[in-house]
């Protein structure tokens, strides 16, 4: 167990490093953040930035011999990176949990061997896969890359076989996944906890909207059955368990029309659907992980009130800022923003949590706030 006053390495220095940057520092822990963005949302409330990329044997070396553990905030650091980490303190979550993330045709495949069903797929690693490919997946489809795609990035829909050939050398030829489009009734997602004993604790699933491929907006209590509530929990805490996973991290689902559960993907770390924890539940999930990776019991998961999040995307910003005047004058709602520097288009900047007791008030008046940030 690691008390207060130890230190924790976090890889990377985006926003969800950031937030558990707040977290560990409120209980007492020093962070040091390894990250090569010198304006990092992270780096700029850590104890120390180390700023070197993620290959850097000097710098890791250094990191190392500071840290008490080791833990990340997003899925793509190289596994060397991870495990050359091992000789000088423990990692969580650890790389061979991290790997299997890192590539949707393994991520696929694992699913399948956990007994659950991920969307139907074929894999495409060169250009002579694609018609097996095709005579296995019905139209319209999407072609994914295997590797880096994120928020929507990396993908296109295709609608026949001379599509998905041109799609492949639009996505520059790598390896890929064609995706089968599903009848779509709800996507939900579910954050989990797993302790170094193998424990695990649920926080309560979440209901996601996207647009454009981002998340929009979350909804918890998600509008579902009780039973698909038990059912996505189990499937998430079995993927978890098979990974031998410590840390928090989060399995996304398709619902389709039919009521069938599909894993969409997993993020072995803190998600952006689980940011609604930060202002409704009694734990958040950063604190979780910073429970997690130091060996702490676990925080209580309990929903205290129905929630909305919303994401705010750079496209708010405009020339300057959004018009914050509907969302400040809502004594309910919550902003959270992450410090970056520059908005762009599709930029996550920050969110805003609104609580109600009736779930419906809560999203009628997240979306109102929300449209008044709009510049004129």
């Amino acid at each position: 167990m690691l008390l207060p006053g130890s230190t924790i390495g976090m890889l990377g220095g985006g926003q969800l490093g950031r937030m558990f940057t707040i977290a560990a520092r409120n209980l007492g822990y020093k962070v040091i953040v390894l990250e090569p963005d010198p304006l990092s949302p992270a780096g700029q409330l850590a104890d120390q930035h180390l700023q070197a990329a993620y290959d850097n044997e000097q710098a890791l070396r250094q990191f190392g011999e500071q840290c008490d553990v080791v833990t990340t905030e997003f899925e793509n650091i190289p596994a060397k990176t991870l495990e050359f980490l091992t000789q000088f303190c423990p990692v969580r979550p650890a790389a061979a949990a991290v790997q299997v993330a890192q590539d949707r045709i393994v991520e696929k495949e694992f699913v399948r061997s956990c007994g659950l069903s991920p969307v139907l797929f074929a894999p495409i690693r060169e250009a002579a896969d694609i018609p097996r490919a095709c005579s296995q997946i019905s139209f319209p489809a999407i072609l994914k890359t295997a590797r880096l795609g994120y928020d929507g990035k990396g993908q296109i829909t295709v609608n026949n076989q001379t599509e998905v050939e041109l799609a492949f050398q639009q996505l520059k030829a790598v390896a890929c996944v064609l995706e089968q489009r599903v009848d779509l009734e709800k996507e939900i997602s579910v954050v989990l906890a797993r302790s170094v004993a193998g424990e695990m604790q649920c926080f309560p699933v979440a209901e996601n909207l996207h647009r454009y491929g981002i998340l929009h907006q979350t909804i918890v209590p998600a509008r579902i059955s009780t039973d698909l509530v038990k059912q996505a929990e189990q499937a998430a805490q079995s993927i978890a368990a098979q990974l031998e996973f410590v840390g928090v991290m989060a399995v996304e689902f398709f619902v389709t029309r039919q009521g069938e559960l599909l894993v969409n993907e997993m993020a072995p770390r803190t998600h952006n659907s689980g940011h609604y924890t930060l202002d409704a539940c009694l734990t958040s999930q950063f604190e979780q992980q910073v429970r997690m990776v130091c060996d702490l019991p676990f925080g209580d998961t309990r929903l205290h009130t129905p929630v909305v999040m919303m994401n705010l995307l750079g496209d708010l910003w405009g020339s300057s800022q959004p018009v914050w005047d509907e969302l400040f004058k809502s004594p309910n709602s919550k902003l959270h923003l992450y410090g970056k520097h520059e908005a762009r288009a599709g930029r996550k900047m920050g969110h805003f949590c609104t609580l109600h007791p009736d779930i419906n008030s809560a999203i009628v008046e997240a979306d109102r706030i929300f449209s008044s940030l709009q510049q004129v």
